[in-house]
């Protein structure tokens, strides 16, 4: 499924600038939508060639939406086919630190004896006497 995946983005691709490309070509007096608002149909490719450009563009844009939806169909999500599930389904995996359980305390240590603590700290300079 890889190799017709591959194969038809490429050709949606190409469907795509071909249908930009006869969106662009066409005159916009023409047998298209200026045409329905009493443009005339003058053209230099002749008189069938505004028919020609409005059917090719027809087939282009037909072929653009078929196209389209194949791709969805081959590059939907796997397995749940839901995206809103999936994501509910990843949510509940992890925990938010406010709805985290508290831990039990670390247990509780000793107070240091004499022998650990200093017989005499060591001076620091007061840096505002001087």
């Amino acid at each position: 499924m890889g190799i017709l995946s591959i194969l038809l983005l490429v050709f949606f691709v190409i469907v795509a600038f071909f249908l930009v490309g006869m969106v662009l070509i066409q005159d916009e007096q023409g047998d298209g939508l200026a045409g329905m608002f009493g443009g005339g149909s003058s053209s230099t490719f002749g008189s069938r060639a505004g028919n020609v450009l409005t059917r090719t563009t027809q087939v282009l844009g037909a072929l653009f939406i078929v196209t389209a939806f194949g791709l969805a169909i081959l590059f939907k999500t796997p397995d749940t086919g839901d995206v809103a599930a999936a994501a509910r389904q990843q949510a509940s995996k992890t925990t938010e630190w406010w709805n985290a359980q508290p831990t039990a305390p670390a247990a509780a240590t000793a107070p240091a004896t004499a022998a650990e603590i200093p017989a005499k700290a060591p001076v620091v300079p007061d840096p505002v006497k001087k």
